[in-house]
C-alpha cells in the first residue's frame, strides 16, 4: 500500500461489499480508500462478519459501521442502502468484492458442473452487481458522478481451465457494468470492472492449480504480478474525480500479463521443460503427442 495520502477520496462516502479478512482485495480497496480520505461502511453476509475479521477492518477505517448485507437478496440490499443513505446520505461510490463457487470448492470438473451451485455462482459473483446497482437507484443512494467499481479477472475472455463456472460469472458480471454504464451517463454515474492478477485471497487459492496459474502469470507479465495491496491503490483512483470519464471500461490491473503472447524467459523456461517426457505425461499429453513435441525439440 502506498504509505503517502494524496487526499483523493477526500470528502467522498462509499461501502466496500465483500471484504472478509487481510487477503481480500476488498479489504485493500477499503483500507487505501480510508487513507485517501473516504469514509466508509463495510458490507459482508451476516456469517463473514461473525467469523471473518470484518470488524478488525472496521476499526482500521474509523469505527466504519458493519452491515450485513447477502448481496442476492433484494430485501437485504434495500435494508443495506436504507441504513447506508441514513447515516451517511447519498454516497459517492460503491465496490463489488464479492465472489464465490461451490463447484470449484468442491474440486467439479466444467463439464461435469452442479448445476444449482452453478446458477448460485452466477447469482453471488455475477448478478449481485445488477441487484446492487438496481436497488443503489431505487433508494436513491448514490449522488451524481458517483463511481460504481467491481472486480473480474480475464478467465471472463479467455479460457482458464480450472477457473470454471467463475468465467461465465464474471462475463456476467463484464456486461452488467458496460449495461448500466451506458444508462447512468446522464447521472455522470461511471461504472467500471477491474481484471486483476492471480492473487492470494481465500478465493483464489481455493482454484485447483492456483499456484500454477500465480507463477505462470508472474513469469510472464512484464511488471510480474500486482498485489492485492497495489490493487487497492489503483482502484482509489477509479473511485476519484481523476477518472470522471472512465466509464463501461474493464481495465486490466495485471502487470502487462493480458498484452503478453510469450516472452523470452518464458519461451526458454517451457522449451526446457519439454525435454523431459515426463512432465509431459503430467500435463496429460498422450503418447503420440509426446513423442512428435519430443522429436520437434530435438
Amino acid at each position: 500500500m502506498a504509505e503517502k495520502s494524496y487526499g483523493l477520496l477526500k470528502g467522498k462516502k462509499g461501502i466496500i461489499f465483500g471484504p472478509l479478512d487481510e487477503s481480500s482485495i476488498g479489504w485493500h480497496i477499503a483500507t487505501a480508500a480510508y487513507r485517501e480520505g473516504a469514509e466508509l461502511a463495510i458490507s459482508n453476509v451476516a456469517l463473514a462478519l461473525r467469523i471473518g475479521k470484518p470488524q478488525e477492518l472496521a476499526k482500521m477505517c474509523g469505527d466504519a459501521p458493519l452491515i450485513p448485507c447477502d448481496a442476492t437478496n433484494m430485501q437485504e440490499i434495500d435494508a443495506c442502502f436504507k441504513t447506508v443513505k441514513d447515516k451517511f446520505g447519498k454516497i459517492d461510490f460503491f465496490v463489488h468484492s464479492v465472489g464465490m463457487s461451490a463447484n470449484i470448492r468442491k474440486g467439479i470438473p466444467y463439464e461435469n458442473l452442479n448445476y444449482d451451485w452453478y446458477l448460485k455462482t452466477l447469482d453471488v459473483s455475477g448478478l449481485s452487481l445488477h441487484k446492487l446497482i438496481n436497488s443503489a437507484l431505487a433508494n436513491d443512494v448514490l449522488n451524481d458522478h458517483a463511481s460504481v467499481l467491481a472486480l473480474t479477472h480475464m478467465a471472463a475472455q479467455r479460457p482458464f481451465t480450472t477457473y470454471t463456472d467463475m468465467a461465465e460469472a464474471k462475463s456476467i458480471l463484464e456486461s452488467i457494468a458496460r449495461n448500466f454504464g451506458s444508462r447512468l451517463g446522464a447521472k455522470k454515474i461511471r461504472v467500471n470492472t477491474v481484471s486483476q492478477s492471480p492473487t492470494w485471497t481465500r478465493a483464489g487459492s481455493g482454484i485447483e492449480d492456483f499456484d500454477k496459474m500465480f507463477y505462470f502469470a508472474d513469469l510472464l507479465a512484464p511488471l510480474g504480478n500486482a498485489t492485492a495491496e497495489e490493487c487497492g491503490d489503483y482502484c482509489t483512483t477509479l473511485l476519484s474525480d481523476l477518472t470522471r470519464k472512465v466509464t463501461m471500461q474493464n481495465l486490466f490491473h495485471d502487470g502487462g500479463f493480458s498484452m503478453m503472447g510469450m516472452s523470452q524467459r518464458m519461451l526458454h523456461l517451457v522449451y526446457d521443460a519439454i525435454q523431459d517426457t515426463e512432465n509431459l505425461r503430467k500435463a496429460g499429453y498422450d503418447e503420440e503427442t509426446i513423442k512428435r513435441i519430443t522429436e520437434r525439440a530435438e
